[in-house]
């Protein structure tokens, strides 16, 4: 059994570690979704006890995550370093979930391997210290499998229940959990089935609890709206799964790992077939092996050519018959675990952010380096190596065609710039109404997100095109700003035929042009600011 005191001055590692590369991150003001729920939603909690907040509209999301900064800031304050810092927490956790979960399924240069590139891959490295739900998910829903594979059922149960309660997607988990017990555990007994049904019991009280409160059993009208009834179309679930498969298996250099997964598939001489009796299909009848076992200096056994060591070598060792099973194991649960992200992500949720299928990405990062390392050591080595360096400038390097902010360090260049801008706008005299868009709205209103010391006179607008500037309200300043990331080769507009399709069934409207609006408008452009590709315009009505 593992020394579970050893795992504290890990975690501790990790944390100082993640601690370090983002120190100039730390006191950042909140970004986006932050400022427009899960700040705002925690600052309720803090501030009044509420797990439905008022300060923003409900959206019915479980509430452990706002509760944990809630808490972290009784015990030592509101401020931004205790809420990155908290975050970091949470994202050392997964680290070290990731990395005993590969260990106990692969050997320790898995377990290495997959916690390296997991804490330094550029979505899961931004997202370590901003204050969304699905770090938080994804760490728990990695040391239940953990748990699981390692039959601590009761364990399993209250990891799972946390996930569940850090964003309730994660029940997804639950249906993969009950046709592993069924097919790969036919022999547990009832308390392994009490404790894989029992992180339902949380989500239901919560659902209950919040039907009771606002008349809803999740979300809200407009929530819906837009995450379920809108998103139920053939178009939409159709390019929401080929985005889901991208988001996993290609971007952000992922499809270097995926690349070696499949070569290590195609060559392996350690991939045997046995016939299944179960429903698992294609998947549970291939057999991975494992790296054989090293002496005790560090080497493989050697290989004399004699009759005798060649037939012991055509046995696994102990150590890969011990791994086979759970390894096997492993394969079932990730693959379940994936597949039903990937489905449930491309049937519901009107926005397309990679960071939600986070929770998939510390059991696809094991499978794969589990898989590489079965090619030869230097070419093994050589892919995550190259792997790593590319994650890191990954985190500098945007793509040349439009993506989230959130899923590297271009979050950090529009905090930046909007700090820039509303410190111009506050010395501005005579409280003049300024009209913008969200989230630049909260950020100016909102004096906790950061930006501001006390509110200023805003007005707001949807959008900055066209159509939503046609009729504006009164303004005295317009603050434009690069809501989207718009590259200035942008090979997805490059493209007529495909920027038809995105105008005609996305409702894809180019951003207006800054002079264009200026000159319509008759306004004084008064600031600029540019930061990396991203921009801020700030302008006076005539």
């Amino acid at each position: 059994m593992r020394n579970r005191l050893a795992l504290f001055p890990a975690i501790v590692g990790i944390f100082a570690f993640l601690l370090l590369l983002h120190a100039h991150f730390l006191r950042l003001p909140y970004f986006w979704d932050e400022a427009g729920y899960y700040i705002p939603a925690a600052f309720d909690f803090y501030r009044h006890g509420r797990l439905i907040p008022r300060l923003t509209l409900a959206s019915g999301h479980t509430p452990l995550v706002m509760v944990y900064l809630g808490l972290l800031w009784r015990l030592f304050g509101f401020s931004m370093l205790v809420t990155r810092a908290g975050m970091l927490l949470i994202a050392a956790a997964a680290v070290l979930g990731a990395c005993l979960l590969g260990q106990r399924v692969g050997g320790w240069q898995v377990g290495c391997w997959s916690a390296l590139l997991l804490a330094i891959e550029p979505l899961f490295f931004a997202q370590s210290s901003l204050a969304f739900l699905d770090l938080a998910t994804a760490c728990f829903t990695t040391w239940a499998i953990l748990l699981l594979i390692e039959k601590r059922f009761w364990s399993f149960a209250l990891a799972a229940s946390l996930a569940v309660l850090s964003k309730e997607t994660a029940v997804v988990m639950l249906p993969v959990v009950w046709a592993f017990l069924l097919f790969r555990r036919k022999s547990v007994g009832l308390h392994a089935w009490c404790a894989a049904f029992a992180p339902l019991l949380p989500l239901l009280a919560w659902a209950a609890y919040y039907h009771r409160e606002t008349g809803f059993w999740t979300g809200n009208p407009q929530y819906l709206q837009y995450n379920l009834y809108s998103a139920l179309t053939p178009l939409h679930i159709l390019r929401s799964l080929l985005a889901r498969l991208y988001e996993v298996f290609v971007q952000g250099f992922n499809w270097l790992l995926t690349l070696g997964a499949i070569v290590s598939l195609v060559t392996s001489r350690h991939c045997t077939f046995a016939s299944a009796s179960t429903c698992s299909g294609l998947l549970n009848r291939v057999r991975f092996f494992p790296p054989r076992k090293k002496n005790d200096l560090g080497a493989a056994p050697e290989d004399n050519g004699s009759p005798s060591r060649q037939e012991d070598s055509a046995q696994p060792s102990e150590f890969v018959s011990d791994l086979i099973p759970q390894f096997n194991d492993f394969v079932f649960l990730a693959v379940g675990l994936t597949m039903l992200y990937l489905l449930m992500h491309s049937l519901v949720g009107g926005a397309i952010l990679p960071r939600y299928m986070l929770p998939a990405f510390p059991v696809f990062y094991i499978l794969a380096i589990t898989l590489i390392l079965e090619l030869p050591g230097r070419v093994a080595r050589a892919v995550c190596g190259v792997t790593a360096l590319c994650f890191v400038a990954a985190w500098f390097i945007n793509p040349p065609y439009p993506f989230p902010y959130e899923d590297n360090l271009a979050y950090v260049d529009f905090i930046r710039l909007h700090e820039q801008a509303a410190n111009f706008l506050k010395a501005l005299p005579g409280e003049p109404v300024i009209l913008t868009a969200w989230p630049a709205t909260d950020e100016l209103r909102q004096p906790f997100l950061g930006y501001v010391q006390h509110p200023l006179r805003v007005a707001a607008v949807d959008d900055f095109a066209a159509c939503d500037l046609k009729n504006p309200p009164r303004f005295d300043v317009l603050y434009l700003y690069s809501r989207k990331w718009d590259p200035p080769h942008n090979l997805l507009l490059s493209f007529s035929p495909l920027r038809g399709f995105l105008e005609r069934f996305y409702g894809y409207q180019p951003p207006v042009s800054a002079n264009a609006l200026a000159t319509r408008l008759h306004l004084k452009l008064l600031r600029k600011f540019e930061r990396r590709g991203q921009w801020v315009r700030i302008y006076s009505a005539q």
